[in-house]
């Protein structure tokens, strides 16, 4: 078993036909993920050659709309690849074309614009991964999103993170000690997103498969304090951690739109205390992710 997405996903590319976008929707589909349409506006009725784990060619078809997608071809998921000024409306065209899930890489979405995402996503039952975000996998099942799909090994460790290259690095860890993972969700660093950190570590702590969870942080905001008191209120799992920027000036932005300390609040202190306190082991260094999860086995 596994969360978000499996054999079951039925995945749409918004902008398949951008060298970003046909670019990881052929390395989605040589992992196995089943991609069965494009779209692209004005772009409905051309065909999109990507290829399977063999190297064998797969024609994708390209419609103009979501919908098209969904009606025709039957998607369930959209990965979006679109330009940062039209990423939000990408967003809800997918969500309103009966998309369950939608997985926006995009970065540098205006923040005006993700406020009006958020507003429809409290209307709707779809969830949202992102935006700049590197996706989601279940190794050995389902790739969406641009993570190196080598460095996963199928097993029982769940991964969720705000940084794309730690989670990299966190997977390369745990699969260099042996230790697979169930599926590895990065939720991406902007203020205004998807799920959050909550959100995952229920998907975990209800997913039977699911062993243990290590989770990355980084500083500014709350995100990761607010999911340290559900995890000492409610999670049955082992949890590690790590919390990025500790080193960060105060009122400098670093890296994410959302890791910037703001009148002292959201520093990699605070937040290491508040996972310490509710049980949670964390990472002194981002090297030593992958011991600080196996010590918890």
């Amino acid at each position: 078993m596994s969360v978000l997405v499996g054999p079951e996903s039925k995945v749409v590319f918004q902008g398949i036909t951008g060298k970003a976008g046909g670019f990881h929707a052929d390395m989605c589909m040589r992992y196995g993920t089943h991609v069965v349409a494009g779209c692209t506006p004005n772009r409905g009725g051309e065909t999109f050659v990507g290829h399977d784990a063999d190297g064998k060619e797969i024609n994708v078809p390209v419609y103009n709309t979501v919908k098209e997608a969904v009606e025709i071809a039957g998607a369930n998921t959209s990965c979006i690849f679109v330009p940062p000024l039209g990423a939000a409306d990408a967003i809800l065209e997918a969500i309103d074309a009966g998309c369950e899930l939608v997985i926006c890489i995009t970065e540098g979405i205006p923040v005006m614009d993700m406020v009006k995402v958020r507003r429809r996503l409290e209307t709707t039952d779809a969830k949202l991964i992102g935006p700049n975000c590197p996706g989601v996998i279940t190794p050995g099942s389902c790739k969406i999103g641009i993570m190196p799909g080598h460095i996963h090994k199928p097993g029982k460790i769940g991964v969720v993170s705000k940084s794309g290259t730690l989670t990299y690095e966190a997977v390369g860890q745990l699969t260099a000690l042996g230790l697979g993972q169930s599926t590895c969700i990065g939720i991406g660093g902007d203020p205004i997103a998807g799920l959050d950190f909550i959100d995952c570590l229920k998907l975990f702590n209800d997913d039977p498969d699911t062993e243990a969870v290590i989770m990355m942080g980084e500083i500014g905001g709350n995100a990761e304090i607010l999911a340290a008191e559900w995890i000492k209120e409610n999670m049955k799992k082992p949890v590690a951690g790590f919390i990025a920027g500790g080193t960060a000036p105060e009122g400098k932005r670093m890296g994410h739109a959302g890791a910037i300390i703001s009148g002292g609040k959201g520093t990699a202190a605070e937040k290491i205390a508040a996972l310490e306190a509710a049980g949670v082991k964390v990472a002194p260094t981002p090297a030593e992710m992958g011991v600080t999860l196996q010590s918890l086995l």
